[in-house]
């Protein structure tokens, strides 16, 4: 099979995944730009980046016309993130490629059991945006402007950029969570101001990885992006025909598979 046949099928999986799950969708595509278009895992990272980027900005922009975006919360975890994504992103090309590789396999692992027990998640969920319906929206304004405290927000911020500097994930499964229990957030809040931070640190951490960006070929890139992000309206509509715990659930397992698989990899 070609490689651009590859890359609209696998592009169009992501796209599928990341609109029916959300957070944790667009994670599948390291592996799939590694096992199937044979990119090195550095490349893969930066090809993922722009992946990201690309469906982020997209999806950024409808949530934002439907008011899911706030705004000063999302620049303030976002600016702290810029700085550790940049390092992180200057530090992958460096890295050995089993190392890089192993470290991708852990992180989606993580991202699979928190699919499998989104209960906390969920009840924190529940309970800001109960506040919000309850009249409490002052009150949440001024947690997403840092009331839940600077310091955490700051932390949750940092650590987000440097995951997705160093491995070229989006990190909506743990930017959704740590939106809505570290600024305050409801869900759907928290879902679209994740999307400006994943931007912003994706960006970052592109802005330092020029060895590897020069190196990318568009040709794989661009259909792979494009069909993630066709892909991505599809999913949507499949999430809500069908039972998100159950999708949630399958595609965890297939996750665990997966990084498994890239862990025998790089102990091998």
């Amino acid at each position: 099979m070609s490689p651009l046949v590859l890359a609209l099928l696998a592009g169009a999986a992501v796209g599928l995944a990341l609109g029916a799950l959300g957070g944790g969708g667009s994670v599948l595509a390291v592996p799939a730009l590694v096992y199937l278009l044979d990119f090195t895992p550095a490349a893969a990272t930066t090809a993922a980046l722009i992946i990201v980027v690309l469906t982020s900005s997209t999806a950024l922009y409808a949530h934002a016309r439907a008011g899911d975006v706030r705004w000063k919360a999302g620049a303030l975890v976002a600016a702290a993130g810029l700085l550790p994504a940049a390092a992180a992103g200057a530090a992958a090309s460096r890295l050995p490629q089993p190392l890089l590789t192993a470290a991708f396999a852990v992180v989606a692992a993580s991202a699979a059991v928190t699919m499998l027990r989104p209960g906390r998640a969920a009840a924190d969920a529940a309970a800001a945006d109960g506040a919000a319906a309850g009249g409490a929206a002052a009150a949440g304004g001024a947690a997403a402007a840092g009331g839940a405290g600077p310091a955490r927000t700051v932390g949750a911020g940092a650590g987000l950029g440097a995951l997705t500097g160093l491995l070229g994930v989006g990190g909506g499964f743990l930017a959704v969570p740590a939106l809505v229990t570290v600024v305050g957030l409801g869900m759907r809040a928290a879902v679209g101001t994740s999307l400006l931070v994943i931007s912003a640190n994706a960006v970052a951490s592109l802005a330092t990885r020029g060895a590897t960006t020069a190196g990318i070929d568009w040709a794989v890139v661009g259909p792979f992006a494009g069909a993630a992000i066709l892909g991505a309206w599809d999913g949507r509509r499949l999430a809500a025909k069908a039972d998100g715990t159950l999708l949630r659930r399958a595609f965890a397992v297939a996750l665990l598979a997966v990084a498994a698989f890239m862990l025998a990899d790089a102990l091998t």
